[in-house]
């Protein structure tokens, strides 16, 4: 069905555990089957209480791969519709972006968002108990205290001398989650991404005009370190589509635009961090530009790679891979959807771009 279609999947940093989140605003949390022998695997507490498995369809070589099998650990509902009277908006339960926090205490946390609410989820594994050596039969305990009242044969049986305490048992785990804080309010338009600091107490999320910076243990206040918004609104040339940390430098992030541009910003410069440090934008020949060139052109999605070196930048038709020390162009341009360019009229008249 519609709700069953996934909005957000997201892998750990030891690629361990993976979370998908659907337009139902549910989220799966899926572990790798066979950490022992996985490449990925790391000290990360593993659990295993689960039977279901998640398999890659993509390997098609033939070989085993370590990484490619998945099995299902827990599944939980993160978002609910919501109804915004003051402007008469609804609010959909679909998740826009998961981002996984760092383990403690055996326990893994990840941030999930929908267009206004952001919440934070502790994942952890519990023991289940169960009672027994009771004093009565089952169908005795099931039944109302009256029943067994009356019957006295029953009463009868039981002195005092055969009367035994219940023991208290612990059979399995199962693997729960519950929700830590939930950060709201702080967003008056749709929230496209989220992203967790490499120091570990902060975290950013962007909307189409503001990026607000967060403190996981601070819920009731945010503070806003880009924001793009004219006085006139009229005067609105670009919006925020995506924003991301440096994995090891907590002081720089950036975000990309509808533009095709990527800003690189520091923290440490100013509060307000409007005036960009590098703009990373490869300039189109005037002869190739058309009607379709800024949609195309806008950027769904970016990501710094694991060294921080190089950005990955996702548009419409391609996939651009960017050195932070040359902005004029990317290191290399991989086309994705080359075969969609020469289709582009039925897409917009479609409404699929």
């Amino acid at each position: 069905t519609e709700q069953d279609v996934l909005s957000a999947v997201e892998f750990d940093q030891t690629g361990s555990y993976l979370a998908t989140g659907d337009k139902a605003g549910r989220i799966v949390v899926f572990e790798v089957d066979n950490p022992s022998t996985s490449r990925c695997a790391s000290d990360t507490p593993v659990f295993a209480s689960s039977a279901s498995v998640l398999r890659s369809n993509n390997n098609t070589s033939g070989k085993s791969n370590s990484c490619s099998e998945y099995k299902f650990q827990c599944e939980f509902q993160s978002h609910e519709p919501e109804f915004d009277y003051l402007k008469s908006l609804e609010i959909e339960e679909k998740i826009n972006k998961i981002r996984w926090c760092r383990p403690s205490n055996d326990s893994l946390y990840l941030l999930s968002t929908n267009d206004k609410t952001i919440k934070l989820w502790k994942i952890f594994e519990e023991k289940v108990t169960s009672v027994t050596s009771f004093n009565l039969p089952e169908e005795y305990r099931r039944s109302r205290y009256s029943r067994v009242e009356a019957d006295e044969e029953v009463v009868k049986s039981f002195q005092n001398s055969s009367l035994k305490l219940p023991n208290i048992t612990h059979n399995e785990k199962r693997v729960s989650s519950k929700p830590r804080k939930v950060y709201s309010n702080a967003h008056a338009y749709h929230v496209n991404s989220i992203a967790v600091n490499s120091d570990g107490e902060t975290f950013l999320s962007a909307d189409d005009l503001r990026i607000n910076l967060w403190n996981l243990h601070l819920s009731d206040q945010s503070y806003n370190i880009v924001d793009i918004k004219p006085e006139n609104m009229e005067e609105l040339q670009e919006v925020i589509t995506g924003a991301d940390f440096h994995p090891t430098q907590c002081n720089i992030f950036m975000y990309s635009s509808s533009r095709g541009s990527i800003k690189l910003a520091d923290m440490r410069e100013r509060a307000l961090c409007d005036q960009h440090a590098k703009l990373f934008a490869e300039e189109e020949h005037h002869e190739n530009k058309s009607f379709f060139s800024e949609i195309i052109a806008s950027l769904s999605d970016i990501k710094f790679t694991r060294d921080g070196r190089y950005i990955v930048s996702r548009d419409f038709l391609t996939l651009k891979l960017w050195d932070v020390n040359m902005e004029s162009r990317p290191v290399q341009t991989i086309n994705i959807h080359e075969h969609l360019r020469s289709k582009l009229c039925d897409l917009y008249e479609n409404e699929c771009i």
